[in-house]
């Protein structure tokens, strides 16, 4: 038996046993930055086709960042494609926007939108353009006589002022602060309905420091940290997955007629279910690809998350032919790759998002201004208090006790000296605090630069150490 169909089971039969004939079960299932991970999807599909045999109220919302992260996804004819027919098949009710949605752009988003047979709704996304619709903030479903709405909102810290991604994607759009959105929404649609659910991207921080002051949601399911959470914030349930389809959400909502008496929730391992047959067979289609399958080079060791940024670093120096190379640590979309052959599939995976190497100039105190910035970054909250930029030189981040970052040491660098630098053109283009000379873009795609030294120079010898390291002033290091 497995445990999501034993979870809801047991709180129907408690339902019926000790409540009022008027008392009814409705159960969202939720996910959220799926990530184009379709290998996993037909266990997905085993879940909710169990609940649904269970429970004739099901509703299936996902929380943002459904594509890119797969190359079978994203070299399909048309991108994201393939993940968006397995969910339309599998029947999903609602979703939100997440910043990865916009990878490909605006204008492909919006024609994405018209093939998906499930509502997306966002609050605070406005759009004057012609290419991206105005989308609607939210959206109300009925189930067993229960009505639902959903709010959907997505991040813009990261931007700043929009989601992470180049600004590009976002040209003649708008995105309002999500929390005051989530809260405008709350005052309109509450009185419409009998339960309201937020369906967040913008990540369980924000959503703990939304809930501190706002209590009008009766759930809140979350996206974009790749977090497991299940909890409470000032009494409403706060849920969110982790990432790339390892689990589902499970909430519970008990009804009395109109009135939300009891609400459950639980973050179920899907690697409890046996696949379904039938989308098993529809993900194995769109794997067969014989240029994508096929071994490009081969790694003499395994090479883990810190062997694949070094190299990644590495990479765009020697393209560039910099003296330093810097590549961060959100662009390295993969934990691991074993020893033995590697696929262009693998490589795409590891840099899905088509990104470009740049070239400068950039003296010590440049690269130091750039380090600290970012690890002192009050914006984007995920990417701060880390090591963010791995770099092909050493260097050592000082912070204080309140973990404030302070200087940079490089070791092997000259104070004064003008050095030739690489990184991706995502940092190139989005930074903060990134000052140079002389910088430009250059026509090389990272994913190419990978695959061309597995062609040239495989085996290859990763290595997985660190080369930076944060010290903490009086206290050691970590």
């Amino acid at each position: 038996m497995r445990m999501l169909f034993r979870f809801v089971t047991v709180l129907a039969a408690l339902v019926t046993v000790a409540c009022a004939p008027r008392e009814r079960v409705v159960v969202i299932l939720s996910t959220n930055d799926m990530h184009a991970k379709i290998e996993r999807f037909a266990r997905l599909a085993a879940a909710v086709e169990r609940c649904r045999d269970t429970v004739s109220d099901v509703v299936l919302a996902d929380a943002g960042d459904r594509w890119t992260g797969n190359a079978f996804v994203d070299k399909a004819p048309t991108p994201g494609m393939p993940m968006l027919s397995l969910m339309n098949r599998l029947g999903f009710d609602v979703a939100t926007l997440g910043n990865h949605e916009f990878d490909y752009g605006q204008a492909f988003l919006g024609r994405m939108l018209d093939s998906m047979r499930f509502a997306v709704v966002c609050a605070n996304v406005v759009s004057d353009t012609a290419t991206f619709p105005q989308m609607a903030p939210w959206t109300i479903l009925e189930r067993g006589g229960v009505r639902i709405g959903f709010v959907g909102v997505v991040t813009n810290y990261e931007g700043p002022g929009h989601p992470a991604g180049n600004d590009s994607s976002y040209a003649g759009l708008e995105f309002p602060d999500p929390q005051q959105a989530a809260a405008r929404c709350a005052r309109e649609l509450r009185d419409k309905v009998d339960v309201l659910v937020l369906l967040s991207h913008m990540g369980d921080d924000r959503d703990r420091e939304f809930l501190s002051s706002n209590g009008d949601y009766d759930l809140l399911l979350s996206g974009h940290t790749h977090v497991v959470v299940d909890t409470l914030v000032g009494g409403t349930p706060l849920l969110q997955t982790g990432k790339e389809l390892r689990n589902v959400g499970v909430t519970v909502l008990r009804m009395k007629g109109h009135r939300l008496v009891g609400v459950e929730t639980r973050v179920v391992p899907l690697s409890d279910y046996e696949p379904a047959p039938e989308y098993e067979a529809l993900v194995a289609e769109i794997y067969a690809s014989p240029e994508l399958n096929a071994p490009v080079g081969s790694l003499a060791k395994a090479a883990d998350k810190q062997g694949l940024a070094n190299w990644m670093a590495e990479a765009v120096a020697d393209c560039a032919d910099a003296e330093v190379g810097f590549y961060h640590v959100g662009g390295v979309r993969l934990d691991r790759v074993e020893k033995g052959a590697v696929s262009s599939a693998t490589v795409y995976g590891l840099e899905p998002f088509g990104t470009h190497v740049a070239a400068m100039r950039m003296t010590p105190a440049q690269m130091r201004r750039m380090i600290v910035e970012k690890y002192n970054d009050t914006v984007n909250l995920k990417e701060a208090h880390r090591i963010d930029l791995i770099a092909t030189t050493p260097y050592e981040l000082l912070v204080d006790a309140e973990d404030r970052a302070l200087d940079v040491r490089f070791p092997k660098l000259l104070e004064g000296r003008l050095y030739r630098v690489a990184m991706n053109d995502y940092i190139f283009r989005n930074y903060r605090a990134l000052e140079y000379a002389d910088g430009r873009i250059l026509d090389d795609g990272v994913a190419d630069v990978l695959l061309e030294e597995l062609r040239e120079d495989s085996p290859l010898h990763p290595d997985n150490e660190a080369r930076q390291r944060v010290v903490r002033l009086g206290a050691g290091s970590r």
